[in-house]
Formats: structure tokens, sequence, C-alpha cells
């Protein structure tokens, strides 16, 4: 875990910070803990929400093992456009196994995905999501999903920006979740996403290890495989992780009521009023896409990481609202400094 090796007096809440950082690309030595954020409202609300509750003997101390802060991933820690990265990837494994599943020509939501279908394969709904999930992976162990998982982070670029997935990690979220864990919080990411997707490459990627990801997951099962014990991926559903379940997953799997919860959309809204109506010093932030030059620009109307109801709720209970294309000196790493 990071450590902060030098405090300077916090003046109007932006203190500087030396901070050694695997998550943001190696040890880095900056008196600013969050380089690519731009000074103003949001940064300044996070600081000093920060070193508030992190030092000893202030109004507002919060001891560590309360320190747990939440994020969830698409849209938030990376982007989610044009669709979310797990359902590119499902369709990269459709389109490899159809070779094998001749029947899928003509069935939907596979006839979809094969011919690039964007509208029919998102008129197919949740039913359709399911199947391509089932399609794509029931019957694998989850040793053999992981590295499937692995050789496509690895491998498949995204379309616009020709480059690896991973690399379209939000720089100033990996700051922030660097500058969190140096001043003593435990970092969870919970997400709608599969667990299983997310655990192979989450600890490399974010410095997040895989047992503190908390996501959606169809049910496993025990097997003998040739006398070795395996996990194999059933096609049922057995948790999911989005809206109304990420408060309920927070309370089985982390057992503890965060002081800071970061999302970006609407399915992120009870996970911040959870938070909120804890007791003591709380941070609610959102992450608004407003930035369509470096990144996208999307909120009410988008069918994907809509944001509406919960950006009607932050702006009433005055949470902390990052305006990506105002708040936000670089959105990517590969962006020129």
């Amino acid at each position: 875990m990071t450590r902060v090796i030098r405090l300077l007096a916090l003046s109007v809440g932006l203190p500087g910070v030396l901070l050694l950082s695997p998550s943001v690309g190696g040890s880095v030595s900056i008196e600013d803990p969050l380089p690519s954020w731009n000074d103003g409202a949001s940064k300044t609300a996070i600081v000093r929400f920060v070193e508030e509750v992190a030092t000893e003997g202030g109004p507002h101390f919060v001891p560590v093992e309360q320190r747990i802060a939440v994020f969830d991933n698409d849209g938030t820690l990376w982007s989610e456009k044009p669709a979310y990265f797990q359902l590119l990837f499902m369709v990269d494994r459709i389109k490899a196994l159809a070779p094998e599943h001749q029947e899928w020509q003509d069935q939907q939501p596979f006839k979809a995905v094969l011919e690039d279908d964007v509208e029919a394969l998102a008129a197919s709904g949740e039913e359709g999501l399911l199947q391509l999930i089932y399609a794509s992976s029931a019957g694998m162990t989850t040793d053999e999903f992981a590295g499937a998982v692995e050789e496509w982070i690895a491998t498949a670029r995204h379309a616009r920006f020709d480059r690896p997935y991973a690399d379209l990690v939000y720089r100033p979220m990996l700051e922030l979740l660097a500058y969190l864990q140096s001043r003593g919080f435990k970092t969870f990411i919970v997400s709608g996403g599969g667990i299983g997707f997310m655990r192979p490459w989450v600890e490399r990627v974010y410095g997040i290890p895989a047992e503190q990801v908390v996501g959606s997951s169809i049910k496993t099962e025990f097997r003998l495989h040739n006398g070795r014990p395996v996990l194999v991926r059933l096609p049922e559903v057995d948790f999911v992780c989005d809206k109304a379940g990420k408060p309920v997953g927070i309370h089985k799997f982390i057992g503890r009521r965060p002081i800071a919860a970061f999302g970006n959309s609407d399915g992120d809204l009870q996970m911040l009023q959870w938070t909120a109506a804890g007791d003591g010093p709380r941070l609610m932030v959102l992450v608004h896409h407003t930035d369509g030059e470096r990144e996208w620009a999307y909120d009410r109307e988008s069918r994907v990481g809509r944001l509406d109801k919960a950006l009607t709720e932050a702006e009433a209970r005055g949470w902390t609202v990052v305006d990506m294309k105002q708040d936000w000196v670089r959105v990517f790493a590969f962006e020129a400094n």
C-alpha cells in the first residue's frame, strides 16, 4: 500500500503530499496528490474530506478501519462507450465461437452480434444479455474464463482510440485511488460488471486486489475433472450488483458502510444514498461525462451510463459532481501532459 512520506501544512484544503504510487504508473514524487485535476471546487472538496478524516486528533477524524471507499467501474474508473467493455468482450467471444454454432446465424441475439446490428442487440434487453453471458462462458472453469479475459485485455483494442482497453482508464481516478490508499483508505470496486471479468486484471491496472471487487456473478459449481478440483460457471444468475443491488452487495461482501462513494450513473444512485445515510463525515462523488473531444459527453438521455436521477439528487443534496471537461487536466495517461 502506498504511504504518505511528507504532508505539508493544510492551507485551503489543498495540501501538498509526496506519494510513492505504483497505481499511477510506477514510483512518482509529487507535491500535489491529484496532479491531473484542475484546482477547483471538486478537487478541493475531495482533498479536504480526505485530510480531515485522516488527521488524527481532528474533529472529523475517522479510524483507519472505517475508511472504506467504494468505486463503480464502468464510466467511473474507465470508459464505457460505445458499449460496456464487458459486452464488447462477450461480442468477441460469440464471434470466435460462431463457427461451432451455425444456428446462431438466424437466432437472436446472436444474429445481431454476428451482423454488428447494435439496434437489434439493444432490443434484446436483459434476456438477450443473459443469453450472451451464458453462451460465451457457461461450462468454462473459472480459471479458463479468467484466461480468456486476460487474453482479451492484452490483445483487443478500442475502435476509437486503437489502444488496449486497459489504456482507457482515467488517469485522474488512478491518482485518486493512490491518494486514498496512501491516507489509510481501503478501496473497493462495486460494479454491475461481472466479478469474473474484472478480477483477472484490476490489481495490475488499479492497484485494487481481486478480493476487493464486488460485482455481478453467475453461479459456479465445484466439480472434480479428471481428479482435479475445479469451479465451473453455470448458466444461472447468482447476484446482480447494480442499482439497489449495490448497497446489498456492500453489506454482504464488505460488511461496513463506506464513508466515500464514487459513481457516474443512475445505476450508482442507491450506493451513494446508502453511503450518505451513515453517521459522521461522508463524501459522495459523481463523474459527469462532459468532454466530447477527449472522451464522450452524455448524461440524462444516454442508453449507456445514463445520469439523470442521480444528477438531480446530487444537485439537491450538494454532492460533488466532477465535470470531466473542466476538472480534469487530462483524461487518459496517453494524452500529452
